[in-house]
């Protein structure tokens, strides 16, 4: 009996961040057309909820962490911010696409002085990172009181009949796709990358614990998406 075919599994803790940082780059070159393909374009109206909720001022520098090729940064910037782009894949932006100035830089060591910018945002990066609570210390760090960080992650449903088929969609249809236009084994390790986050109360918790509060949470489309917002508190 054909025996059936395992996942390829996860990578260790030690070699995760060069095996996340080498996916990237090869997935870079066709990683808009497969946002906009896997999430049937929904992608641009979480980004748009995430930019509303910065409540930045006109001209406000916005770090975008993990900004891939530039999506966010457009969004930020037609909403008259200042965005700057930051991430550890030099193929990611060689294929940026916005016109915002750029950052190659770890995401746990922010090359920003302290209180420097009005806003942070991350778009689906939180999963990929060594360990969260560096990345949320410095969102903390270079912040200025008062101002707020919004984080996009993929989420689970609460709603079981929701929940089972995007189940089967992200873990099923979601590498075929990958695997037809790009990288199958890059697109079968960011559904199975959820199992790198914390659980929704601690993941609320660790954002609070890093110096930051009026924490919320908005479920999007259905619970597959979460968008956490927070701020800096005022001296």
């Amino acid at each position: 009996m054909k025996q059936p075919r395992k996942k390829p599994p996860l990578p260790t803790f030690s070699e995760k961040e060069l095996t996340v940082r080498k996916m990237f780059d090869r997935i870079a070159p066709r990683y808009d057309f497969l946002n906009r393909l896997m999430t049937f374009g929904l992608d641009t109206r979480w980004r748009k909820k995430t930019v509303k909720h910065m409540h930045a001022h006109p001209g406000g520098k916005v770090l975008d962490v993990a900004c891939g090729t530039g999506d966010l940064c457009d969004s930020l910037h037609k909403a008259g911010m200042k965005a700057v782009g930051m991430d550890f894949s030099r193929g990611m932006l060689k294929s940026f696409n916005s016109n915002a100035p750029l950052i190659n830089g770890d995401a746990l060591k922010i090359p920003i002085h302290d209180s420097s910018v009005d806003g942070v945002t991350c778009g689906f990066a939180l999963r990929n990172f060594l360990d969260i609570n560096p990345f949320l210390n410095e969102v903390a760090r270079i912040l200025k009181p008062g101002s707020r960080v919004a984080i996009l992650e993929v989420d689970e449903p609460e709603n079981r009949y929701i929940k089972t088929v995007h189940s089967f969609y992200f873990n099923k249809i979601v590498p075929l796709i990958g695997g037809l236009f790009s990288d199958k084994a890059a697109y079968s390790y960011l559904p199975s990358s959820v199992i790198y986050l914390p659980e929704k109360n601690e993941i609320i918790k660790m954002i609070e614990q890093s110096g930051l509060s009026n924490v919320k949470k908005f479920r999007l489309t259905g619970g597959i998406v979460q968008l956490l917002v927070a701020e800096k508190p005022k001296n």
